[in-house]
């Protein structure tokens, strides 16, 4: 009980340093996106390293001369934390500016 009382405050500490860092919201959708799910900085951290694996692989795949990127696309959906929806999770990276030629691809599969 009281192990789990401090990782809620240390994840309100998290969050709240977050929204010390916020301007405006609209710009920071997926920072906003980080508080509305609860994530905590472990969680992010994990997006941030399946984010960066999986721009790696995009960009062998592209280097090899693949065209399709649905497989990606799959994988990243299948790893990503289920706190997050593809959808949102692409869509507010690309307003906050992360990982924009990926979730540009990503997009793309999306959008249909």
């Amino acid at each position: 009980m009281i192990e789990e009382l401090l990782k809620r405050i240390e994840r309100l500490e998290y969050h709240q340093q977050l929204l010390l860092d916020l301007i405006n919201t609209e710009h920071y959708p997926f920072t906003k996106l980080i508080i509305q799910k609860e994530m905590d900085k472990e969680e992010v951290f994990e997006f941030y390293q399946l984010c960066e694996y999986m721009s790696n692989n995009l960009q062998e795949q592209k280097a090899e001369g693949f065209l399709n990127f649905y497989p990606l696309l799959k994988e990243f959906s299948e790893k990503l934390n289920r706190k997050l929806e593809v959808k949102e999770t692409v869509e507010s990276c690309l307003q906050q500016n992360m990982y924009v030629e990926l979730m540009t691809e990503f997009q793309k599969y999306l959008s249909d």
